[in-house]
């Protein structure tokens, strides 16, 4: 007799032990995975975040009631809430008419334009503001400028830097990270469906209302995604108050802590620290429940491809001039740099073009006498030379680690449907969303475990030999701060790629491995040379980690070495060569960006999403 009973669906519990049972290989590889990145990235946190609560007594709260009852720290953290605030909000007011021109219009020199907007990526805040003290100077550019004008009486000096204080910061600092909100609201824009603005057109709406009402809700999870980036940045950023001496800001009083450890003095660090992650995660999951859940279906594709408006002569160049006044603003810094790199001093009679016995910029709006001795002088001198090649080091050996992890977790997340690749994706792209500040003082908390490990296998290190030689501290930062450029970008090329040719491999009898390197990897080649030049240059250019991890001179990566020579008032051709360091770091990153945009197009602004 024939069974009648009904099959019974699998319970969710017998379905998961099916699942596991038959692609075990994934979750394997998925586990390991999540276990190098909890081990990496959320280990040296909660670490350090554990070490706040504890003294030599046991667990205490002490540490936190120290650091919140100290005014002078609660005023520098209410001040770079405020200067995060400020700095997003004016990135987003000069990056939305931008993208908004880009994307609703087509003139002369649009390319060229857009590729300029990009130009303050190519070097950090805190080198732009070592060219900004010679233009704003007391007797710098500005001011000889407007004693030339009559303005001011020949003897007159101001100090713009000083006066200006937390608007010139912000200033700065927007001009450097205002790309980044561009590049999410320009590849916002582009997904936008035309056909709802039409419609909107057609009900006899206008333009501003269909701004407020379709376009800016819209384009609402690129505007988010953008300026998460730049509030952590700019809460978190060190280099800047470094570079100007503003000390009213709480990564200054963090570092500050940092130069004078004593005692207990590291558990008040890592307690302050504790409070600028929390800070900052609050603003940032805030923002994600107001904001970023406003991801409508028509953002991710449109259905029709928009069609740029081509503009007359006379028309594009009103579009074409805030694209001109913004980048000239914002390349000011840029231009300071190269400047003073080529700046003659009085102790060089010799040297360069120009009034001799002179220092080749003072109290002029440009320098009178130019030389070449500051690019000589950084491939001469060893120390220079010596943090160039650590650089390359540590980026080489970093980027190396990132694109073998980036392409396992992209193929992982992209080509596999197991049960937890969310968490997978989530830890990829914490270090978008934890600044460089928070995880160099994790690595410092995790200093002990280090050496325990290296003692298992052999290797007797004490802790002051790893801030003393901090090439794995240094490696192990760069990886981890660097890492989403390289899964984001292998993601895109993954999903750009038809799985055909990958499956057809694999059923001729060809092994995974096999498979990825033959198939996988050739196919997404571009991407993964456009990550690879962003993680390899970006590290060279890693701030924080490198200020704070990097402690004796024969270590010091370049930003490091920047920062040293900026600094270092007992020659004027210190600052030079900071500059001319500056300089070559800028040429790094203009061909990488240039090279990374070539390949990936408006994809690009997607590796700089939280």
């Amino acid at each position: 007799m024939t069974s009648v009973l009904p099959t019974l669906a699998p319970t969710p519990r017998s379905w998961l032990r099916t699942e596991i049972a038959t692609q075990w290989p994934k979750y394997l590889l998925m586990l390991v995975l999540v276990g190098i990145l909890l081990a990496l990235m959320v280990y040296p946190v909660l670490k350090m975040i554990s070490a706040a609560f504890v003294d030599g007594h046991g667990l205490t709260f002490g540490w936190f009631r120290t650091a919140l009852a100290d005014e002078t720290f609660r005023g520098r953290l209410i001040n770079s809430l405020a200067l995060a605030f400020v700095v997003t909000l004016l990135c987003n007011l000069l990056a939305m008419p931008l993208a908004l021109i880009a994307n609703h219009f087509d003139f002369r020199g649009k390319a060229l334009l857009s590729s300029l907007v990009l130009v303050p990526m190519v070097l950090p805040p805190f080198v732009g503001a070592i060219g900004m003290r010679q233009v704003f100077g007391k007797f710098g550019s500005l001011t000889i400028l407007l004693q030339h004008l009559g303005m001011l009486g020949p003897h007159d000096g101001v100090s713009w830097l000083s006066r200006g204080g937390f608007w010139v910061m912000a200033g700065l600092i927007t001009l450097g990270l205002y790309p980044i909100a561009y590049l999410n609201l320009q590849a916002s824009l582009a997904n936008i469906d035309p056909a709802m603005l039409e419609a909107a057109q057609n009900l006899g709406g206008r333009r501003i209302r269909n701004f407020f009402k379709i376009t800016l809700p819209l384009s609402m999870p690129g505007l988010f995604a953008g300026s998460s980036i730049i509030f952590i940045w700019a809460f978190n950023e060190l280099g800047t108050p470094l570079a100007l001496d503003y000390r009213n800001v709480a990564s200054r009083a963090i570092y500050d802590d940092l130069a004078e450890v004593t005692g207990g003095r590291f558990s008040l660090a890592f307690a302050k620290v504790a409070l600028v992650l929390l800070i900052s995660l609050a603003v940032y999951l805030t923002g994600k429940a107001t904001f970023g859940r406003q991801g409508y279906a028509m953002t991710s594709k449109a259905a029709v491809a928009a069609t740029a408006r081509k503009l007359s002569s006379s028309a594009s160049l009103l579009a074409a001039a805030p694209f001109v006044l913004i980048s000239f603003l914002a390349m000011l810094p840029h231009l300071g740099v190269v400047l003073y790199s080529l700046t003659a001093i009085a102790s060089e009679p010799a040297a360069g073009w120009g009034p001799a016995n002179t220092f080749g910029w003072y109290r002029t709006v440009i320098p009178n006498r130019y030389t070449f001795n500051g690019y000589t002088a950084i491939f001469q001198t060893p120390e220079i030379y010596g943090a160039i090649l650590n650089s390359l080091k540590y980026s080489a050996v970093s980027t190396g680690i990132d694109i073998v992890l980036g392409i396992a977790i992209a193929w992982v997340l992209i080509r596999t449907r197991v049960v937890g690749r969310t968490l997978l994706d989530v830890l990829s792209m914490l270090p978008l969303a934890v600044s460089g500040l928070v995880m160099a003082f994790g690595f410092i908390a995790v200093i002990p475990e280090i050496c325990w490990l290296a003692g298992c296998i052999g290797i007797h290190l004490m802790p002051k030999d790893l801030l003393q030689a901090p090439f794995v501290l240094l490696v192990i930062a760069y990886s981890v701060r660097r890492l989403p450029y390289l899964v984001r970008s292998s993601a895109g090329g993954l999903q750009q790629t038809s799985v055909t040719l990958e499956e057809a491999a694999a059923n001729l009898g060809a092994s995974p491995l096999r498979v990825l390197l033959k198939i996988t990897v050739p196919l997404i080649l571009a991407n993964l040379i456009a990550g690879s030049l962003l993680t390899f240059s970006f590290a060279m250019l890693e701030v924080s980690d490198s200020l704070i991890l990097a402690q004796l001179p024969q270590s010091f990566p370049i930003t490091k070495m920047i920062y040293q020579l900026g600094n270092d008032t007992s020659g004027p051709e210190n600052v030079r060569n900071a500059c001319a360091l500056g300089v070559l770091a800028m040429g790094l990153l203009i061909v990488t960006i240039v090279a990374a945009g070539t390949l990936m197009g408006k994809k690009l602004g997607a590796v700089f999403r939280a």
